[in-house]
């Protein structure tokens, strides 16, 4: 069903016209037929003057011997630009990253092309201020016009922009381009009724509801700088976040829902303003139907009330260099770290990673089955698809539960999803409940064409899981909330390269990723030490940390100078390929030997009975840390777990030898997880060795922190002590 549509009105235009070229253009435009015309604007943004066709542009996939790599050209079926746009040789992975290294200002100016721009920049990269680079300086655009109205006034109004697709509430509901650019101009309108202005902050409390992505793209439209923190966040958490962006307005739902819970979202609001030193003018709240929110007078205003009264807003122009949304990460501080993205290079990488690394074409379903509380759906739930012209899936359910295991394979089945995009936590939770794969048989998936991974290490178990049951290529890719898109991928858009288990493939165009030992010199190949990427990072990544540059410095720059520090850990074999491990803190040291868990838990995936695993470093007297494994079983698995403890224990001496002093494992029922799917290793750490923890405000699920603590208690680690309140 299209969300209804409203004809925008004009407001404030973006730019002055003198009334003699008003009357001109009124008195020229042609009579609208069927199509309602978008919102009116004083200055149309136009796309900068293409260059000449080069490498780095014509980014498609190099043909392949079909009996090695069926798979990779699968997902590679149906590109038009394969056969309409290169006859001669095509560029190859190693040569678009050659150029985009040798020639970032021609390769990424190349890239920006496919922006509409108000005006070009001055400098397609401004190093006059090292270590803080800006991309586009002296550009202007703005974000929601190329991620909306410009695919209007193309003519793809009624394509679909938005699926909404919620198990838990039972809803499925469509937006096209047209209808999403109407709500959206016009919940602008209600921002700056608000008071909102160009540069104010907006944070954004919400659940996964089209009305988050509407306020996030309304926020961009007006020039206004969103925040958006996950819903159901604690109150304290949520307070910090509202110090330290000082928001105009906060935007909120009554509650969220999860499977077989309504959670109130509002009395965590309230006790988070109550506890903010700085205090919003305005909350607008979303009433859902299972949970209706009291509001404050004066201070809150209803959703609906807000858009009844509202009048759709025009796009606003903003300069390439200014922050487009404040996203918060964990501090080591306790003071969240709140990364700054930028307008213009984040739509020009976004716009262009869209094809090249998940091959992609316009027009096409791709679903990033992440939330909008974290980078991921930032990125590739709401920007990136929408930039590109694709149509992107919003979706309000798990992996597991709403109902079962073949959640996932309904969606793609349903909506034809050429492209999914998740974290390895998903397809864990889908095989312990699924191992035989027989709930996939049940949906037609032949539209369905690559798996995308990130969000944590990939075990290769996983991974070939995937492959076996889903017969598509299954790609491995790293990146962080930090640098906003992949660091390391396979570029399916480029060249699809053999895929390594275990590794992301290579460095994406734009990233040069070393490896560096101690004393900042480079690692050799195959040995383990601090990934960093040399400076200045590409367009897209953060800009530096919202009102704290010295802590940006010190942070990620500092440590290995004229690099950015990753805080992960791991090697390049011979071919190039990198190996992420674990993060640096996961490093642990045996009796002098540095040893990765990650390489671990890659062991103990392999158990046949094992479904998802995690390994720590724990406190030893004698060899300074050991290795203690927890292992969690298949759906269906009653055999002794003595016998399977004892099985892994085998694995990782026969794998990686006694070096590894791997002696201890345990079976317990779930790992403790962020709401993101990351295991909270350094809390797990904690509690072994006795230690007071904090439980962190991003889990998903409190109640595992004392579960893992009794099975600690059971195998003669630390006793069970309580936690402080996150």
């Amino acid at each position: 069903m299209a969300a209804k549509k409203a004809k925008p009105k004009s407001r404030k235009p973006a730019l002055k016209k003198t009334a003699a070229k008003r009357a001109s253009a009124k008195k020229a435009a042609p009579k609208a037929k069927t199509k309602k015309p978008a919102p009116k604007r004083s200055a149309r943004p136009q796309a900068a003057p293409k260059p000449k066709p080069a490498a780095a542009q014509l980014s498609v996939p190099r043909a392949e011997a079909p009996d090695k790599r069926a798979m990779l050209e699968r997902a590679l079926t149906g590109t038009p630009q394969a056969d309409e746009r290169v006859a001669e040789k095509r560029p190859s992975w190693a040569e678009v990253h050659q150029r985009s290294l040798a020639d970032p200002l021609g390769f990424w100016g190349a890239a920006a092309a496919d922006i509409n721009w108000i005006m070009k920049w001055d400098r397609v990269l401004d190093d006059s201020n090292p270590p803080f680079y800006r991309w586009f300086r002296g550009g202007v655009l703005n974000t929601c016009w190329n991620a909306l109205d410009r695919h209007v006034e193309k003519g793809r109004g009624e394509q679909a922009a938005l699926i909404y697709d919620s198990p838990v509430t039972g809803t499925v509901r469509t937006y096209s381009y047209r209808s999403l650019r109407d709500e959206v101009a016009k919940f602008a309108g209600a921002l700056v009724d608000a008071g909102v202005g160009k540069g104010d902050r907006v944070i954004l409390y919400m659940p996964m509801v089209p009305e988050a992505l509407i306020a996030m793209l309304a926020c961009a439209r007006i020039g206004a700088v969103h925040s958006v923190v996950f819903g159901g966040f604690a109150a304290n958490e949520l307070a910090t976040r509202i110090n330290d962006a000082t928001p105009k307005v906060i935007v909120s739902a009554s509650c969220g829902v999860e499977v077989g819970k309504v959670i109130p979202y509002k009395p965590l609001l309230d006790a988070a303003i109550m506890m903010a030193v700085h205090k919003p003018d305005h909350c607008i709240i979303l009433q859902r139907p299972l949970e209706r929110a009291e509001l404050i007078p004066g201070r809150d205003i209803e959703w609906q009330d807000a858009m009844a009264r509202a009048k759709p807003h025009d796009c606003v122009p903003v300069q390439a260099t200014d922050p487009l949304y404040i996203l918060y990460t964990s501090g080591t501080t306790g003071q969240p770290k709140g990364i700054v993205r930028d307008h213009g290079g984040h739509a020009v990488a976004l716009h262009w990673s869209m094809k090249n690394i998940y091959g992609m074409t316009p027009g096409e379903v791709y679903w990033a089955a992440s939330d909008v509380g974290w980078v991921v759906g930032h990125s590739y739930i709401v920007y990136a698809p929408l930039l590109y012209g694709c149509t992107t899936v919003l979706y309000e359910g798990k992996p597991v539960g709403t109902p079962d295991a073949g959640a996932f394979w309904r969606v793609i089945a349903q909506h034809k999803v050429r492209a999914l995009f998740t974290a390895p936590t998903a397809f864990r939770a889908i095989k312990r409940e699924d191992p035989e794969g027989k709930l996939i048989r049940n949906y037609d998936l032949s539209h369905f064409r690559t798996l995308f991974l990130a969000g944590e290490r990939s075990d290769p178990p996983t991974l070939e899981w995937a492959e076996a049951h889903l017969k598509v290529p299954v790609i491995d890719h790293w990146w962080q909330t930090e640098t906003g898109w992949a660091i390391c991928a396979n570029c399916m858009g480029i060249e699809a390269l053999p895929v390594k288990h275990g590794s992301p493939t290579k460095p994406a165009p734009g990233w040069d990723v070393r490896v560096l030992a101690d004393g900042c010199r480079e690692a050799k190949r195959g040995d383990i030490g601090a990934l960093v990427c040399k400076l200045p990072l590409p367009p897209g990544t953060l800009a530096t940390l919202w009102n704290a540059d010295q802590r940006y410095v010190q942070s990620y720059l500092t440590a290995y100078p004229g690099y950015y520090q990753t805080g992960d850990a791991g090697y390049v074999d011979t071919d190039g390929y990198v190996y992420v491990m674990a993060r640096t803190d996961d490093v642990i040291n045996v009796a002098g030997h540095r040893l990765s868990t990650g390489a671990m838990e890659e062991v103990l995936a392999a158990h046949p009975d094992v479904a998802e695993c995690a390994v720590i470093g724990v406190a030893d007297e004698l060899k300074g840390q050991v290795p203690l494994g927890f292992v969690v079983l298949k759906a269906g698995v009653d055999r002794d777990h003595a016998h399977i403890c004892k099985e892994v224990v085998q694995m990782v001496r026969d794998r990686i030898g006694p070096v590894a002093a791997f002696r201890t494992a345990t079976v317990v029922k779930r790992l403790p997880k962020t709401r993101s799917g990351k295991i909270l290793r350094g809390t797990m750490q904690k509690i072994a060795d006795g230690q007071d923890y904090k439980t962190p405000a991003t889990i998903d699920d409190p109640a595992i922190l004392p579960e893992i603590a009794e099975a600690l208690g059971g195998i003669g680690y630390a006793a069970p002590r309580l936690s402080r309140p996150p």
